[in-house]
């Protein structure tokens, strides 16, 4: 049995509770309470819930942490090195249509670099984690990203810009070049997987553009652990903020950024104030990969 450090057991525990209410709406999601927040965005009822649990739920265990969350914004702590990122249902739109591919994302963030993630599929039962050092596990099981090189013989992962979001032109040319090279695209709706999933070898690479902090804070962290590696388009490895992100083991992840450079880079962001490094927008003009 692997290993789990008192970490990972909060982050566990809270998002199995959270997981009750989600799994119980997703039931009856017909009866679901639903309020636009913006062009097909939506945020439910369940989603909010989920959300308030996590937080009551951590800020018992971790009182001095900060929190960075979708629906919430940012929490300051007294604790200035730490907060967590949270996602309390990334794949809101699959939630709402009934389909079973969501998730509860968490991550850690000490000084701005993510140290622990978790990102759990109630449906499914599948708890995604990983800590650094300590590598990343599906449940009980070891994670490794998959050892293909090949193009020809990958399936990658993606996200599509929707209704009213995204850059609908720039990713047609990107999805031209990668489609041409590979065995298969996937589009599933929930980034968090996407990336749990090149964590676990079941896909080869994911790339994706105007993601937010929470949709990717713990994909990251378990992709590194389980032997991947995870850039911007520009292949920095500081990705947590940036407007793009690029993943699969090293061959792969290459080949395939340099693909979508080919597509032409988004513009650079400007470099950030020191007194404002740790700040973000909890509301953005990108799209939410859970749409």
């Amino acid at each position: 049995m692997a290993f789990r450090s008192p970490l990972i057991n909060v982050m566990a525990s809270a998002a199995t509770k959270a997981a009750r209410g989600l799994k119980r709406d997703f039931g009856e999601v017909e009866n679901l309470q639903v309020s636009k927040k913006g062009p097909a965005d939506f945020v439910s009822v369940a989603d909010k819930k989920a959300e308030e649990v996590l937080h009551a739920e951590l800020s018992r265990v971790r009182p001095d942490f900060g929190f960075v969350m979708e629906e919430g914004g940012i929490i300051e702590g007294s604790d200035k090195s730490h907060r967590w990122i949270i996602d309390p249902l990334d794949g809101t739109t699959n939630f709402l249509h009934g389909l079973p591919q969501f998730a509860i994302s968490i991550g850690v963030e000490r000084d701005g670099e993510i140290i622990a993630g978790l990102i759990y599929n109630p449906i499914a039962d599948e708890m995604y984690w990983a800590e650094k050092g300590a590598g990343a596990y599906c449940n009980d099981r070891r994670l490794r990203v998959a050892a293909r090189k090949d193009l020809k013989e990958c399936v990658i992962a993606t996200g599509i810009p929707f209704h009213g979001r995204g850059d609908h032109l720039r990713f047609l040319k990107e999805l031209g070049l990668v489609m041409r090279e590979v065995a298969g695209v996937r589009r599933f709706g929930a980034a968090s997987l996407d990336l749990a999933f090149v964590a676990s070898g079941r896909f080869d690479g994911f790339w994706e553009t105007e993601l937010q902090s929470w949709d990717i804070a713990a994909g990251i962290i378990l992709v590194r652990e389980a032997g991947g590696v995870v850039t911007d388009q520009r292949g920095a490895k500081k990705v947590l903020h940036a407007p793009e992100i690029v993943a699969g083991n090293e061959i792969v992840h290459e080949k395939l950024r340099r693909l979508i450079e080919r597509a032409g880079l988004p513009p650079k962001k400007p470099a950030a104030k020191k007194s404002a490094a740790k700040a973000e927008t909890p509301v953005a003009s990108g799209p939410d990969s859970g749409e």
